[in-house]
């Protein structure tokens, strides 16, 4: 079974990138790399600073639109726990 993770990735500026992938070590190679997201391309390099594991795509999915829809400061706590 393919196990996806939402993760927060901290960018260069202090900002924090989230997404999804069912291959972290090489999304966050993709991401440092330019070939990632438009927002991390413009904001390298970056580091990998939180991630949730789930069984399904669709989990993983509603966690990254949970964590988008937070402010900043509500991810920092989420980094923090």
């Amino acid at each position: 079974m393919i196990n996806w993770y939402t993760y927060m990735v901290r960018c260069n500026d202090g900002s924090l990138y989230t997404g999804i992938t069912n291959n972290l070590i090489g999304r966050v190679k993709a991401h440092n790399s330019g070939r990632g997201a438009k927002y991390t391309n413009a904001h390298r390099p970056v580091s990998l600073v939180w991630i949730k594991s789930f069984s399904y795509k669709s989990e993983a999915l509603k966690e990254e639109a949970r964590i988008k829809s937070c402010t900043k400061s509500e991810k920092e706590l989420i980094v923090k726990s």
